[in-house]
């Protein structure tokens, strides 16, 4: 069963406050002090600061966490420290200039957003993500998904990622509105116990028999700040299996399940087979994406086509997330459709 979000909601002590005692839409002058409600127990105190701080730069967020700005219970914390219920934040004045009012999600992101929730039910969505959108906002992105939500549903005191998808990645992603629930998935994505399903299309032939690829990953952070990941030997392991869905003329359709949760996983262990995916703007060569343009692409062909997890109370979540038209048409063109 799903409740829908208002389109134009009323702004509400709920909306003002985001579950915060104290909390407020912008700072004022002053040195303001929040206690911490049970039910963001566990929360970052980064991302509790990110929540409340309206169009302040998380980079700002850091920065007066690492100068002990921030205090928690009148002590210095980091930006991983885990707030407990009954924490009393201090939280420094903050001038926060006009143009960095946070942006309001547009009617037709909405529309959209409303149209690709798959589940919600128990405290977790399930939304079908387009490609193009950022989970969440930073590193010159203002609107992400999570960002969105938080608008769309102003009563919701809860709205955290349980996970995160690239940029450039369309599909399922979870989204708690509970923290016992954001709490109860995330164990089981630790434990490897969370379903995670793709479907991506790699350029090349794909080895007969590769099902599984285990190869260790890097992140790299360019000069230009890009981020990159590579195949080292000191790099964190990682398990992707994959299986062969269809195969075409320099091309294959790919199912893969990562076993392990690293950035750009996917996308580095095709890339490592030698069957990098079509579209992939990091990973793939301009020849390989040029060829794959003139079959209609014009993004990265990998898609988060269903999950699996449970709730607190047991309940078994499975859902799938249907392939967008645009890259169901370069199947088509592919097949000679």
């Amino acid at each position: 069963m799903r409740s829908s979000p208002p389109n134009n909601p009323p702004k509400s002590a709920d909306s003002r406050r985001d579950g915060a005692s104290g909390a407020s839409e912008r700072l004022g002058s002053g040195v303001q002090f929040l206690t911490v409600p049970e039910e963001l127990a566990g929360q970052r105190i980064d991302n509790f600061l990110q929540a409340r701080l309206k169009g302040v730069p998380r980079s700002r967020i850091y920065r007066i966490l690492r100068k002990g700005e921030v205090r928690v219970n009148k002590g210095r914390v980091k930006a991983e420290y885990r707030l407990k219920g009954g924490d009393q934040v201090r939280v420094p004045p903050i001038r926060v200039s006009e143009e960095s009012t946070p942006p309001v999600a547009g009617e037709s992101l909405r529309r959209t957003l409303e149209a690709a929730i798959l589940y919600d039910e128990g405290g977790l969505l399930v939304v079908n993500k387009p490609a193009g959108l950022a989970v969440h906002g930073g590193s010159g992105v203002r609107l992400g998904l999570i960002e969105a939500l938080r608008q769309m549903y102003p009563n919701s005191p809860f709205m955290e990622l349980v996970h995160r998808l690239d940029r450039d990645t369309s599909g399922a992603i979870l989204v708690a509105r509970k923290r016992a629930v954001l709490l109860h998935v995330q164990s089981e994505l630790r434990a490897g116990k969370l379903g995670k399903s793709y479907l991506a299309l790699a350029a090349g032939k794909w080895p007969r028999g590769q099902k599984v690829v285990e190869a260790p990953l890097r992140k790299n952070t360019l000069k230009s700040g890009e981020r990159i990941v590579t195949v080292e030997g000191d790099g964190k392991p990682s398990t992707t299996r994959f299986r062969v869905e269809e195969r075409f003329k320099g091309a294959t359709l790919l199912a893969a399940e990562p076993v392990t949760g690293r950035t750009h996983q996917i996308r580095v262990h095709a890339q490592f087979v030698g069957c990098p995916l079509a579209g992939d703007p990091k990973y793939a060569t301009d020849e390989i994406n040029g060829a794959f343009r003139g079959y209609g692409l014009k993004r990265l062909f990998l898609h988060s086509a269903g999950v699996r997890c449970t709730l607190p109370d047991g309940v078994r979540v499975d859902v799938k997330a249907p392939l967008p038209a645009e890259l169901e048409s370069v199947l088509s063109a592919l097949r000679g459709e």
